[in-house]
């Protein structure tokens, strides 16, 4: 069998002197040229504690490779940090560098011919990015993820990034001072790695485990931990077996595999942003999946990870007592895991189980089957007159399963932020963020500073807020984002005004506003978009991006 079926257009072509010319000033042997060529493209850039250790882990994995005597050569693509720009308008690129890793991912492995992939991946966006490449290119690759931050401690309470929100709210609220609030602030993220809750990041590295698309315990492992250091040495042999029998990512990513990733987030309480990137995922590997199917494994699923940001443990804790593989293997135990589905390890899931321990005995992150933390899901798929197609909550039964209150309007972010900080919302009040869809914003923004600041300020369970943009994995209370169509594409969420009605019932699964047919059709008629004007990669963005319950892709052309 060829295994540098690829590679072997630039390295063994005659007709192709120049190629070999450049691949020898880079240093390869003519014995080399002969050999498989492994892209290994790390997210890694210094600007971010979740990518600031992976350039590293890159070179590690590379060392593996080459000792399976293939040839490694590592490229890079970009990163955007969502603590650092949320609640900026930076956060407006967050989401679209999704589509720009996954372009650039496949156009340096199409163009320079590589036989197999490793992708380094840290950050939220850089794991579906990855996985929409692997999809398109259906090369033997591996998803490599740079393990989760440890938790921050301050007055004996672990810390999170998102503690540094509540503690704003607190400070706004007067029961925390200056000292304490920048006590927080410093000791919120000791080193690398992604923040440690059940938040985006972790959520998509246990959904790419469960897809069998990583090795067996990567999505659990601490950033600083040996664990890394012991992984990457494991690298190189699997990308070998994976070349040697042609097992590439559509032989493994099947619609079982990506039933099974929906199961495994809900259960440990995943991020909403998990339904966007999951979308655009099974696009990419060219399999039908719909937002009623969310709703259906969530309706059949129990949530049972006690996982911040509802609950009280971090990852570090899950991968103490077992890790992702002891969370399968009690899935499976329970018949709610395809174990027949394969990995990159060559093996299926049930196999790759074989070889792991139960989740350790007395442990108390991830509560018994028989005593869930929730009997269904706490992703809520919602319909109604103002989710024409569709809108996302995660309702994990703290915060109730209805809420009615009145409208209070805000055309961005910015404005919501500002009212809250200067103590304008009251109790039962229903705070809609509107333009700020992937279209209106551009870019789908996420909005973990207004729920944290809610809950920071003891506004948590006490109002409601309704986005056509999104929320960090690490929001909780009674939020609901991906609202569709948005209110730049004349949504009902664009035509409501302040003390309108709003009912969310996470029960029946219905988001509407009080109004009748009537007034609705009046106000849609009479209505005129704001156009948020933007310049250069946005607005391209914006004029090819679909809806957020298409998964906001930006290839929507079939």
């Amino acid at each position: 069998m060829t295994l540098n079926k690829y590679s072997k257009h630039v390295t063994s072509d005659p007709s192709q002197p120049a190629a070999r010319a450049m691949l020898h000033a880079i240093g390869l042997t003519n014995e080399d040229l002969k050999k498989p060529q492994v892209g290994i493209v790390s997210t890694g850039w210094e600007g971010n504690p979740c990518n600031m250790h992976l350039n590293d882990l890159a070179k590690e994995i590379k060392k593996g490779v080459v000792s399976q005597d293939l040839v490694g050569l590592i490229f890079h693509t970009i990163g955007v940090s969502d603590g650092i720009s949320m609640g900026t308008s930076g956060m407006r690129f967050s989401l679209p560098s999704r589509d720009i890793i996954a372009d650039s991912i496949e156009t340096v492995a199409s163009a320079q011919w590589y036989d197999a992939l490793v992708t380094v991946v840290g950050c939220d966006k850089n794991m579906p990015g990855a996985m929409m490449a692997l999809g398109r290119l259906d090369r033997p690759s591996i998803v490599f993820f740079g393990g989760s931050i440890a938790p921050g401690c301050h007055a004996g309470k672990d810390l999170t990034i998102i503690s540094t929100f509540e503690a704003l709210g607190q400070h706004i609220a007067g029961e925390i001072d200056n000292n304490e609030l920048e006590n927080i602030i410093q000791k919120a993220c000791p080193g690398p790695g992604a923040c440690g809750g059940m938040f985006t990041a972790n959520t998509m590295s246990s959904a790419i485990e469960a897809m069998g698309m990583s090795l067996p315990m990567n999505a659990s492992n601490p950033a600083a931990g040996p664990e890394q250091n012991e992984e990457t040495k494991r690298i190189g042999k699997a990308i070998q077996h994976l070349l040697e029998h042609d097992i590439t990512p559509r032989k493994i990513v099947k619609k079982a595999s990506i039933i099974n990733a929906l199961r495994l987030i809900t259960v440990l309480g995943g991020s909403t942003n998990a339904v966007l990137h999951l979308l655009a995922i099974a696009k990419s590997f060219d399999l039908k999946l719909s937002l009623k199917e969310f709703q259906e494994i969530s309706d059949s699923t129990p949530f049972l990870a006690d996982l911040k940001p509802s609950g009280q443990y971090v990852m570090q804790d899950l991968h103490q007592v077992g890790g992702i593989p002891a969370v399968m293997k009690l899935m499976l135990q329970h018949d709610l895991l395809d174990g027949s589905c394969l990995t990159v390890t060559g093996k299926t899931i049930e196999e790759n189980l074989d070889e792991y321990k139960p989740l350790a005995k007395d442990q108390k992150v991830i509560y018994p089957f028989d005593k869930p933390m929730k009997p269904t899901g706490h992703l809520q798929i919602l319909f109604g007159n103002l989710a024409e197609d569709g809108a996302v909550a995660k309702i994990t039964g703290k915060e109730g399963e209805i809420f009615t209150g009145l409208a209070k309007i805000f055309d961005s972010e910015d404005a919501a932020n500002k009212a809250i900080q200067n103590n304008e919302i009251k109790a039962g009040t229903v705070i809609v963020i509107r333009y700020s869809g992937p279209k209106g914003a551009p870019g789908m923004p996420e909005m973990l500073k207004p729920t944290g600041l809610l809950s920071g300020c003891g506004l948590g369970s006490d109002v409601a807020l309704i986005t056509d943009g999104r929320f960090s994995g690490g929001s909780h209370g009674f939020v609901v984002g991906h609202i569709s169509p948005e209110a730049y594409c004349g949504g009902t969420i664009g035509v409501l005004v302040d003390g309108d009605k709003i009912t969310i019932d996470a029960i029946d699964n219905k988001i509407f506003v009080h109004l009748d047919d009537n007034e609705l059709k009046k106000r849609k008629e009479e209505w005129k978009p704001l156009h948020k004007p933007v310049t250069g990669f946005l607005r391209k963005y914006r004029n090819n991006v679909s809806s957020a319950s298409e998964g906001c892709v930006t290839d929507n052309f079939n």
